[in-house]
């Protein structure tokens, strides 16, 4: 029986890591699922559910060669295949402000005190390093509704930071 695997590469970032790690993957026998794949600070990570027959130390020995040559580290756990429980976002919200420590974890803890299911979160560093900004792109459901939200987005904006909310019309079919 194929087993699943979460494996997680992270290092500086260049050209062809993507290419080169899904290649020794699939040369290596194996089946990919879903994917994360994201550039931070100059730094490259990816997400990856990997099906293979092999056991995990495997899967370890087909990556080593090309993790090695390129600086990254691996990691590789075991995890259940759910694929197929796609969740679509209803909702995008966006914060901005003065960098400061503690935004994404008061505005996260907010948001999923009103219900809000992440499924997506990037933030950047704009601005300037003198007047840094700190920015937050979230796409969630909204499992309690939009009201809900829009009245933690109004106590994270009494903190100091803007806050906009757009709903997601999505259309299956």
């Amino acid at each position: 029986m194929d087993k699943w695997y979460m494996v997680v590469v992270v290092g500086p970032d260049r050209p062809g890591i993507v290419a080169k790690v899904t290649a020794a993957l699939f040369d290596g026998g194996c089946n990919l699922g879903e994917a994360s794949m994201t550039r931070l600070g100059g730094n490259f990570t990816m997400m990856l559910m990997v099906q293979s027959e092999g056991r995990e130390r495997a899967v370890k020995a087909m990556l080593a060669p090309v993790v090695d040559s390129l600086g990254l580290h691996l990691h590789i756990d075991s995890i259940k295949g759910e694929l197929h429980h796609h969740v679509e976002p209803d909702v995008r919200i966006t914060l901005f402000g003065e960098d400061r420590s503690g935004i994404v974890a008061h505005a996260t803890a907010a948001l999923a005190e009103v219900g809000l299911h992440i499924l997506s979160l990037e933030s950047d560093v704009a601005g300037s390093e003198d007047q840094p900004i700190y920015v937050l792109h979230i796409e969630g459901a909204a499992r309690e509704g939009v009201p809900a939200l829009e009245s933690a987005l109004e106590i994270i904006a009494s903190e100091g930071i803007e806050t906009r909310l757009m709903p997601i019309d999505t259309l299956i079919g």
